[in-house]
């Protein structure tokens, strides 16, 4: 079997995701290793109380969506004038399906890029991209640049599965304020609109399939300190 035939039936089985193609813009190296390898990055704690947030903010959603209402921390808001909250239970139930999803198969390659949204707005006959963040302090003013990448996809997601997105998506902040003397903690919210670029999105995954076609890994990245952790451990 060729080379290339031996790289066309690998990549068949090979899933991509937002958070897979992030790692591609931090370290091309550190992608190509975990995703055609499986060799991936030593692993850090992650806070539970993001996912812990993520179910009851969708559940919240789900009650005012039942209702055809939005929520409180939506309505006042005149750029959401106009909008609904997505109605299809049962597909948003697959969309927000962390193992189904959104999902896009690039059929010259088979690689599959699906994502896990949060919400849909819709507004007229477009759709808006709704993602919920937990954060502990503040929204800075750059703080909406690390999710544009997973919004881009979401967007290049959601026009591959036939559907109209508007230029921008909304990202939804929530950050601890005060603790009440009941003990109740009580969160502010920042809505940040951030331009739609699916485009971009579609940029990436491309260049994420181009990547994994290649035989052999891309050189270090001086920049990433997975490299330079890696090149320690194997020459002492």
């Amino acid at each position: 079997m060729s080379t290339t035939d031996d790289l066309q039936n690998r990549i068949i089985s090979y899933k991509l995701s937002p958070s897979s193609l992030n790692l591609l813009l931090d370290c091309p190296r550190c992608f190509w290793l975990k995703i055609v390898k499986n060799i991936r990055r030593p692993d850090s704690i992650f806070p539970s109380l993001p996912s812990g947030m993520d179910k009851i903010l969708k559940d919240h959603f789900d009650r005012f969506m039942e209702k055809n209402e939005l929520p409180p921390e939506l309505k006042h808001h005149d750029c959401i004038k106009g909008c609904t909250l997505f109605h299809d239970r049962e597909k948003l139930k697959i969309w927000r399906n962390n193992l189904k999803g959104l999902r896009y198969k690039n059929e010259s390659s088979g690689v599959i890029l699906h994502g896990a949204i949060d919400n849909i707005l819709i507004k007229g006959n477009k759709l808006i991209v709704l993602d919920y963040k937990t954060r502990g302090f503040p929204v800075k003013e750059d703080s909406h640049e690390h999710y544009k990448l997973q919004l881009d996809l979401y967007n290049f997601l959601l026009i591959k599965n036939g559907y109209e997105t508007e230029s921008y998506s909304y990202l939804l902040f929530y950050y601890p304020n005060k603790v009440l003397e009941t003990g109740e903690v009580i969160f502010d919210t920042k809505l940040i609109e951030v331009p739609a670029n699916p485009s971009n999105g579609e940029h990436i995954f491309r260049k994420a399939t181009d990547l994994i076609m290649q035989q052999d890994p891309p050189p270090p990245d001086p920049e990433c300190k997975f490299c330079s952790w890696a090149k320690v451990i194997c020459t002492e």
